[in-house]
C-alpha cells in the first residue's frame, strides 16, 4: 500500500495532480483542496502522505500534507455510508483539530456546511466521529499554540511509534521537546525525542 510519494509536479486539475517519482512512475493523487491550492510549478517538488483505496474498478490515491490528516481521512473513510470523495470534501473545509472542536464542542450541525451533507448525514458523522475520532493526542500544552505545532508534534508521535518506540514513552518526550523548543518542526522533533530517548536509555 502506498503511504507516502515524493516527485515532480507533472500536471494539474481541478481535482487532482500527476507525481513524476524518480522510478520513472506518474501517479495521480487526489489531494485536499489546501494542497491543491498551493501546488508549485510544474518541475517541481511535491510531498505527500497518502491513502490508498482499492475497488474494484479503481485503484485511487489520496494526499494530505500531514500524517495526522491522512490519519484522520483513514477514520472518515471507516464511517458507513461515508466514502473517499465526501471524506476529502469534509478535510478540504475542516483541519483534523477543527473536527474535534466539532465533537468537543458538540456541534454536528457545523457539518453540514459540506456540499452533500445534510442534518441527518451530518449527525451520523459526529456520533461516529465521537467514538472513533482521537481527541486527546496533542497535550494541553502544544494545543494551546497554533495548528502548526500540534501538527508538528501528532506527526512526531506518529514516526516514533511507526519506529517501534511505546506511545506513552514517546508522547512525555515529545512533550519535554516542544516545551524546550516551540517551534520545531517534524524532522527537528524526531531527531530531539531520538537524542532525548538515546540519553534516557544510557542513563546519561
Amino acid at each position: 500500500m502506498i503511504a507516502y510519494l515524493e516527485g515532480r509536479l507533472l500536471e494539474s486539475s481541478e481535482d487532482s495532480c500527476v507525481l513524476f517519482t524518480e522510478g520513472g512512475v506518474g501517479y495521480e493523487v487526489f489531494p485536499v483542496r489546501q494542497v491543491l491550492s498551493r501546488l508549485p510549478a510544474r518541475g517541481e517538488l511535491v510531498a505527500l502522505y497518502i491513502s490508498t483505496i482499492v475497488r474494484e474498478d479503481a485503484l485511487e490515491l489520496y494526499g494530505f500534507p500531514s500524517w495526522d490528516e491522512r490519519r484522520t481521512f483513514e477514520v472518515l473513510i471507516s464511517i458507513s455510508k461515508l466514502g473517499p470523495k465526501t471524506s476529502l470534501a469534509l478535510l478540504s473545509h475542516f483541519s483534523p483539530d477543527d473536527l474535534r472542536r466539532v465533537v468537543a464542542n458538540d456541534d454536528p450541525g457545523a457539518l453540514t456546511v459540506v456540499s452533500g451533507i445534510g442534518k441527518k448525514t451530518a449527525q451520523h458523522i459526529f456520533l461516529e466521529l465521537k467514538y472513533k475520532l482521537k481527541a486527546d493526542v496533542v497535550p494541553g500544552a502544544v494545543k494551546g499554540r497554533d495548528a502548526t505545532a500540534a501538527s508538528a508534534f501528532r506527526d512526531a508521535l506518529a514516526g516514533l511509534t511507526n519506529l517501534g518506540y511505546p506511545e506513552e514513552e514517546a508522547r512525555t518526550v515529545l512533550e519535554e521537546v516542544f516545551a524546550a523548543q516551540e517551534d520545531l518542526d517534524v524532522a527537528g522533533a524526531l531527531r530531539e525525542a531520538l537524542k532525548a530517548m538515546a540519553r534516557n536509555r544510557s542513563g546519561a
